[in-house]
């Protein structure tokens, strides 16, 4: 490697970086986000906006692909992920200032969603930037190694958030933090803001892009070109359905699913649950070196698709054994504890609600929700039609309004946010002494292994797919639509399943069957990319 591709890789990796460090920071800070800016005690209202909120930014994703990918096919790769990073660090920067629900009113959570969605342009516009951009500076049989370490960028993003907030929370009373020291970890992405257009700065344009310029061979109407013409569109409908679906709901569920199941399901404080996340990210992080490294060697798609396949089949024994050592007491209750829903079928809905959007108002539903809410069991049975909502624990008949059954089904085992028996971890050195904590720390670290097996290859899969005059945008929408829904809804789409089912694995249905329809679509349709020429 020379030393201008050192700078090269480093310089883009950097930036991007501190892009995801921006953009998962809504996510990890959820709670307090929502304290600040959802009036009242209502833990129902404030959890939709959580979701809303985190769904918000992955929703325009491709919009800001499109958008974004068609100006890099245009005017290049440099310049246009200079503007993605400017939007990104200012519209984070400001989430950090503003002011409060008690200060301003409504005006307060419709100005943290626009914040979300200016986040989500500007990431659809960046990863294919970078990705390209290192790409087209790799040699041939090295492009792999070369983009894995833009694919490590995702990751270390994440884990740079929950350190920064790791160590804030540490050096500071929990009241404080709730109060305004939740708003640091935004303002400090003005610094990283400045410091990673300078680095940017430095860099030229990409040889590929400047030769097609030079050539007068770039596409005049890059969007047209790409999704316009059937035999360019295949190729990105192929991508998105046989490589960045599966990959999607894999790395989502590796990583913020599994920080969702830690904290919603299993009811860990977020210390103890950051802490997890954040140790099994570390040690799985190098091996998007790897598997990008062994792309080089034995190509793209088996290693995707090994991931996929993997994933699928030992998803339900990961999460049952992470449920079992991080909260027994809950495992133990869904065995002992039967709680059963009777109710006529025309008063349940589905529960869908992938932005957060939906008001709920019949019993079934309120009830329903607010179960799955508190990680607990039951069996729906349908009732008479037009019969009024019933319920019972163990064969007696308990309170069918939402609260009172929480509490009865407390009452009869079910264990309650704090219990002693949860798992509580609050620092790196009770982790690594703590049997339960390593061996949460294991399991998690396996999920990252999955995510690092579909994750390390795919920039250079997508990168060579497309030829350079359409490349910035042809490559972005399929990974933005992947990543930005499959993946990005994945969290309430998973919630919604286990609120309808009244299981807490169920959700996990959602990421198998996507990663399994990968498998099978990219098994017979995907082509192997690894030797191509991305210079034509």
């Amino acid at each position: 490697m020379t030393k201008e591709e050192r700078k090269v890789i480093i310089a883009s990796s950097a930036g991007t970086v501190f892009e995801w460090y921006d953009f998962y920071l809504a996510g990890s800070l959820a709670a307090n986000i929502a304290q600040t800016f959802v009036p009242g005690d209502n833990d129902t209202a404030k959890f939709i906006f959580v979701l809303f909120g985190f769904a918000a930014g992955f929703a325009v994703r491709p919009f800001g692909a499109l958008f974004f990918g068609r100006l890099g096919d245009m005017i290049g790769r440099k310049y246009t992920f200079l503007v993605t990073m400017t939007v990104m660090g200012i519209s984070t920067f400001v989430v950090g200032l503003l002011p409060s629900f008690q200060t301003i009113g409504y005006l307060a959570p419709a100005a943290f969603i626009i914040c979300r969605l200016l986040q989500g342009l500007a990431l659809g516009g960046e990863y294919g930037g970078a990705a390209t951009y290192v790409a087209e500076h790799a040699p041939m049989g090295r492009r792999g190694f070369y983009t894995s370490w833009i694919q490590t960028t995702a990751t270390v993003g994440l884990f740079l958030s929950l350190i920064v907030i790791l160590g804030l929370r540490l050096s500071m009373s929990p009241e404080t933090f709730a109060a305004w020291g939740w708003r640091v970890p935004f303002l400090l992405s003005i610094i990283l803001l400045g410091f990673s257009i300078w680095i940017r700065l430095q860099l030229a344009e990409s040889p590929a892009f400047v030769k097609m310029k030079e050539e007068g061979t770039h596409s005049k109407a890059p969007l047209s070109e790409a999704f316009g013409n059937w035999q360019n569109a295949k190729i990105g409908l192929i991508a998105l359905l046989g490589g960045t679906a599966g990959q999607a709901v894999v790395w989502y569920t590796g990583q913020f699913y599994a920080l969702f199941f830690l904290t919603q399901t299993m009811k860990i404080d977020g210390t103890t649950a950051n802490l997890l996340i954040a140790l099994s990210l570390l040690a799985g992080t190098p091996f998007f070196i790897f598997f990008g490294w062994l792309s080089d060697k034995i190509g793209r798609k088996p290693i995707l698709l090994a991931g996929c396949l993997i994933a699928a089949l030992t998803y339900f024994p990961l999460f049952t054994m992470l449920a079992k050592t991080t909260n027994p007491k809950l495992i133990t209750a869904t065995d002992t504890v039967k709680l059963v829903l009777t109710s006529d079928p025309a008063q349940c809905g589905t529960l869908f609600d992938p932005v957060g959007v939906r008001t709920f108002t019949k019993p079934c539903d309120v009830v329903r929700r607010t179960l799955a809410t508190n990680s607990i069991h039951y069996d729906l049975v349908p009732g008479p039609a037009g019969s009024p909502l019933k319920a019972s624990i163990n064969g007696a008949d308990a309170p069918a309004t939402a609260a009172e059954l929480v509490a009865a089904a407390q009452a009869a085992g079910y264990p309650k946010a704090g219990d002693p028996t949860i798992l509580k971890t609050p620092s790196i050195g009770q982790v690594l002494t703590d049997s339960r904590a390593l061996q949460a720390t294991g399991i998690l670290f396996i999920l990252v292994v999955f995510v690092t097996m579909v994750y390390g290859p795919i920039a250079a899969l997508l990168v060579e797919l497309f030829p350079t005059r359409i490349r910035y945008s042809g490559m972005s929408l399929p990974y933005h639509i992947g990543n930005g829904w499959f993946g990005g809804f994945l969290p309430p789409t998973a919630f919604a399943i286990v609120a309808a089912s009244g299981n807490i694995f169920s959700g996990l249905w959602y990421p198998i069957i996507v990663a399994l329809g990968t498998f099978v679509i990219g098994l017979l349709f995907l082509p192997e990319t690894k030797d191509r020429d991305i210079l034509k």
